[in-house]
């Protein structure tokens, strides 16, 4: 089960990546629902700073997992983070630009939409 699809915006909740697949779903969006625990609903770019952050803080997502089908991130890939995580990254000076368009309304229960507009890629 999973929480309508709604953007930041108010707007239809928009692909944040289909290569590689990301989201809790494993659909290409940043959706989520009562399973997903770590709210992995902010669209971000990634970049060699915070992939290197998220390594330090013990998420490396930056390495292959054969086993998990996962082909490890690199600066350019967009993914699903944590609400959570990204605003530790913001904290630390190290966040990721967002799409908007791509990231999930819940996230507003995390990141004040006016920190998400500072990393806005996309137009606002």
């Amino acid at each position: 089960m999973k929480d309508a699809s709604i953007n930041v915006l108010g707007g239809p909740l928009e692909t944040c990546s289909t290569a590689p697949l990301t989201g809790f779903f494993r659909n290409g969006c940043c959706d989520t629902g009562p399973a997903d625990a770590g709210q992995h609903t902010v669209c971000a770019l990634m970049t060699a700073e915070f992939l290197a952050l998220s390594k330090y803080l013990g998420n490396d997502l930056s390495t292959p997992r054969p086993e998990y089908g996962f082909q490890g991130l690199k600066p350019g890939d967009r993914w699903c983070l944590c609400a959570a995580r990204f605003l530790q990254a913001h904290d630390e000076g190290a966040a990721p630009q967002v799409r908007l368009s791509a990231t999930h309304r819940r996230t507003l229960d995390v990141v004040p939409l006016e920190i998400l507009q500072r990393y806005a890629v996309d137009p606002v």
